[in-house]
């Protein structure tokens, strides 16, 4: 059956109003000297140094730091404190999913995101922001036209178009840092997906390369850290699948340490992420918090182990 598209009214983004603002995103962390010493030798308190002491090793050996997250995490405020980590070259490779390109690009264009959803639905306004499907959707058929994935279509859009916050975007950084930041779709669940803006070709072709260029992080992550942050299903999924590649290769990921950060225990990031990095030679942690806590305090524990001011 042929497809159509649904002809959608969508408000301008001033109109929306939105529930995260610049003046609520954390800054970059300072150093926790002395914090872990303060901790008991005991439970999750030896998992937290373990998690450190991995990525300090994994850094100091130049080997990769992979940060995969939801889009919560952006949500909560913390690009500032991620962009900071890449730009010192602790945090070496994200990968994150679709709706991040959706709540960065807010950010970085207007300097707010999040709207409420229960309130939109109820008026059929929810994920009908007009400037925001327009801008990344366009973004993603331009880049993926030039090769490129969803990650680097979007950040570098931002840098092109000078977007007012583009210091405080993750993707516009880590374009501009040159840092690999992949994004993976499943299609039908971001809101860009509901407008006729949305090019399925270009979002899979997209989203596929991304996987790839995740996959050639992973198959360099033996002896490296592996950072999962509030991704409960995607990143999982994909991380699983890339690990498969790598043991079919020959691979394995002995010496890389793992920890899965989430606010409640979730099975898939218990099994994709913690047991399987375990089963293929590495260390793998799991630590239960908000990510607007557990993030900047992981944050500033690296700053303090590594020497950084």
């Amino acid at each position: 059956m042929e497809e159509q598209s649904v002809r959608l009214k969508t408000l301008p983004i001033a109109e929306r109003g939105s529930k995260v603002k610049l003046e609520h995103l954390a800054p970059a962390a300072t150093p926790l000297s002395g914090f872990l010493e303060r901790l008991p030798h005991l439970l999750v308190a030896d998992q937290l140094r373990a998690v450190v002491a991995g990525v300090v090793a994994a850094r100091r050996a130049g080997r990769p730091v992979l940060f995969t997250m939801g889009a919560h995490v952006i949500k909560c405020g913390l690009a500032p404190v991620l962009i900071d980590l890449a730009r010192r070259g602790i945090i070496t490779a994200f990968a994150t999913n679709g709706a991040t390109l959706v709540h960065d690009s807010e950010l970085a264009l207007f300097g707010e995101t999040s709207e409420d959803v229960e309130q939109g639905l109820r008026d059929g306004t929810f994920g009908m922001g007009e400037e925001t499907h327009s801008f990344v959707n366009g973004a993603i058929r331009d880049g993926v036209l030039r090769g490129e994935g969803l990650g680097e279509s979007v950040g570098r859009a931002l840098l092109a178009a000078n977007a007012p916050h583009a210091e405080i975007s993750l993707l516009a950084q880590c374009a501009a840092l040159s840092i690999p930041l992949t994004v993976h779709v499943a299609i039908g669940t971001d809101v860009l997906h509901m407008h006729s803006t949305a090019d399925g070709a270009a979002l899979g072709e997209g989203s596929l390369r991304d996987f790839h260029r995740l996959f050639g992080t992973v198959s360099n992550l033996a002896g490296g850290a592996l950072l999962n942050v509030g991704s409960a299903v995607i990143l999982p999924e994909v991380l699983l699948k890339a690990f498969s590649m790598h043991r079919n290769q020959g691979g394995n990921l002995d010496g890389c340490v793992c920890a899965d950060f989430d606010m409640i225990r979730n099975y898939r990031t218990t099994t994709q992420v913690v047991n399987r990095v375990r089963i293929l030679g590495g260390e793998g942690h799991a630590l239960t918090g908000h990510h607007e806590i557990m993030v900047p305090l992981l944050a500033g524990l690296l700053l303090a182990e590594l020497g950084e001011r």
